[in-house]
């Protein structure tokens, strides 16, 4: 792991309503607004797909050194709301459907998914833990 906390990424807007992200490795991610019927994921469905992902990397790691999983997979579901505190999503869920081989190495690996879930959540899931403790974002306008 670098010593360097930074994360970064850039967003460049592609067409209207269409943006891609690129990380400092190079790796890009195509979204959108929706916008004419689109398929983007929209920075919502990110935002659910940053929090399943994170969660499901920690379980995995913690998970398949014991067995390798028959079916792995996390939905993550959330209400989009407008009130008087502006947009935002509420009732975010996090929800494991995973399963493992009969045998010694799968009883092992069900045994420890509650706590690897559990640990995850509480403390390993950096993106979960930033939304559950309100993370203040900045934002400026940098001179052209």
């Amino acid at each position: 792991m670098s010593d360097n906390p930074l994360r970064q990424v850039t967003v460049d807007r592609t067409a209207p309503g269409r943006f891609t992200a690129t990380n400092v490795r190079g790796g890009t991610i195509d979204f959108g607004t929706a916008v004419g019927g689109g398929t983007e994921f929209t920075p919502v469905e990110l935002l659910l797909a940053a929090i399943g992902g994170c969660t499901a990397a920690d379980v995995d790691v913690a998970t398949t050194r014991h067995a390798e999983p028959d079916g792995f997979t996390v939905t993550v579901t959330g209400n989009k709301v407008s009130d008087d505190l502006g947009n935002r999503m509420t009732d975010l869920a996090v929800t494991f459907a995973v399963t493992f081989p009969e045998g010694e190495a799968g009883d092992r690996a069900r045994a420890i998914l509650p706590r690897a879930v559990t640990v995850s959540h509480d403390r390993l899931c950096t993106v979960s833990r930033t939304v559950e403790t309100g993370t203040p974002v900045t934002v400026t306008i940098k001179d052209a």
